[in-house]
C-alpha cells in the first residue's frame, strides 16, 4: 500500500483533518495539562466528598452531645454521673471502690 492509497482512506483523512487533531489536542490538554483539569476536578470531588462525611460525623457527635448535656441538667443526674464517673463525693461521705481480681482461665 503506497503513501497515496493510505492517504485516500476514509479514516486516515478523517483523523488527519485539521480541526480533528486541533481536538484531539484540546481534550488532551485540557485533560492532563491544565490548571482545571479533569484530574485536579476528580481530586477536589474527593476531598468534598471526605469534608461532607467529617461534616455528618460532626453533627451527629453534636446531636449526641446535646442529649447528654439535657440529660444532666437535673442536678441528680448530674451527681449521678459525676459518682459513676469521676468517683466524687460529698464532704462527710465516704466511698469504696471495690476491684475484682479475675483469674485468667486455663
Amino acid at each position: 500500500m503506497t503513501f497515496k492509497q493510505l492517504k485516500n482512506k476514509p479514516l486516515v483523512r478523517f483523523i488527519t483533518n485539521r480541526y480533528v487533531i486541533i481536538l484531539a489536542g484540546f481534550i488532551v490538554w485540557m485533560t492532563f495539562f491544565d490548571e482545571n483539569s479533569w484530574i485536579n476536578h476528580r481530586e477536589f470531588d474527593k476531598e468534598i466528598d471526605k469534608l461532607k462525611s467529617e461534616s455528618d460525623y460532626y453533627k451527629s457527635q453534636i446531636d449526641s452531645d446535646k442529649t447528654f448535656i439535657n440529660k444532666h441538667n437535673d442536678r441528680e443526674e448530674l451527681e449521678k454521673f459525676a459518682r459513676e464517673e469521676y468517683k466524687m463525693k460529698k464532704e462527710n461521705e465516704e466511698i469504696y471502690i471495690i476491684e475484682y481480681d479475675t483469674l485468667p482461665e486455663k
